[in-house]
């Protein structure tokens, strides 16, 4: 196995995309990915990471061989994450865990953690199920990402009863209709929509392209992954964690940590001053950095 490149090594230590891609192996499990495959300035294996299909290939291939699926294909529109970042929020909740739990990491189905907008791509549940054991319930308010993840779940025999799946059907929701009356978690998760509406969406993804091809790119705004629901939100990101945060006191006694990712830093002040208003007993802000990427973790209790 090549060393690790200066910029994985600020992923977590637990994580298994610590090292050089092994494209050799990789194309064992997803043979097609052999075509996407180039070789960068250095001379080392990569794939075209502004081409989608390459980056679902190179994604499907990651999944079967380092968490042992047997099936994940996605519906062309929906989101397509980076497995490295994902598995970075699961190992750093659950260290979290850990500080409760005489500093072992607890494992096994007697841990239950809900993912908001788990996304037809199911990957944090997906990771938590193979790393940890955990047992998940994934919500979104798209009911065809619930039925492309459904699909990915009864075709995974280790993934069936571990993964259960619940309709939003109150888009301006988020744990409100989804945690019962009687039920607990350990911790809830949420990658939030980031973006306030789609115009900026698209401008935000046709820099970034432009910044990967280093020219105009070659694919239409139309062609990049991911459902409104996905990628934005009126009032993007602050708005969506603030109806988030206000939502959260109604099931304090039935949630132990509280979850969010934030990619804008600036939202830390005023979401801070609103988790004090609402009276938390507990914030932490967990740093994460995947290369030049650089995003925290704002957990709350009560």
């Amino acid at each position: 196995m090549k060393k690790t490149e200066e910029s994985k090594k600020k992923l977590h230590p637990r994580n298994k995309h610590n090292t050089l891609y092994d494209f050799d192996e990789l194309k064992i499990y997803v043979p097609d990915l052999s075509f996407y495959i180039i070789k960068n300035p250095s001379g080392d294996a990569t794939i075209d990471f502004s081409d989608p299909k390459a980056v679902r290939l190179l994604n499907k291939a990651l999944l079967m061989s380092v968490y042992k699926l047997t099936y994940w294909e996605l519906p062309k529109d929906n989101l397509c994450p980076p497995i490295p970042g994902r598995a970075d929020y699961i190992h750093y909740i659950a260290d979290l865990l850990a500080e409760s739990n005489h500093n072992s990491i607890p494992t096994g189905s007697n841990v239950r953690i809900l993912d908001i907008g788990v996304g037809a791509n199911t990957i944090y549940p997906l990771i938590g199920v193979s790393e940890y054991g955990w047992q998940f319930v994934g919500s979104d308010v798209n009911p065809v990402s619930l039925e492309a993840a459904s699909y990915i779940i009864n075709n995974n025999p280790n993934l069936i009863s571990n993964i259960s799946l619940r309709l939003q059907p109150n888009k301006k929701n988020i744990l409100k209709n989804i945690i019962s009356d009687t039920e607990k978690f350990n911790v809830v998760l949420c990658n939030p929509p980031f973006f306030k509406s789609k115009e900026e969406a698209y401008k935000q993804t046709f820099r970034k392209l432009k910044n990967l091809q280093g020219k105009k790119p070659k694919q239409t705004l139309h062609n990049f992954g991911g459902l409104s629901n996905e990628l934005w939100y009126e009032g993007g990101e602050l708005e969506f964690i603030s109806n988030y945060i206000k939502e959260s006191k109604e099931y304090k006694n039935q949630v132990n940590w509280f979850t969010s990712l934030i990619a804008n830093k600036d939202h830390l002040h005023p979401l801070k001053r609103l988790l004090k208003k609402v009276g938390v007993a507990e914030v932490r802000v967990i740093d994460m950095q995947q290369g030049n990427k650089i995003s925290r973790i704002l957990a709350w209790k009560y």
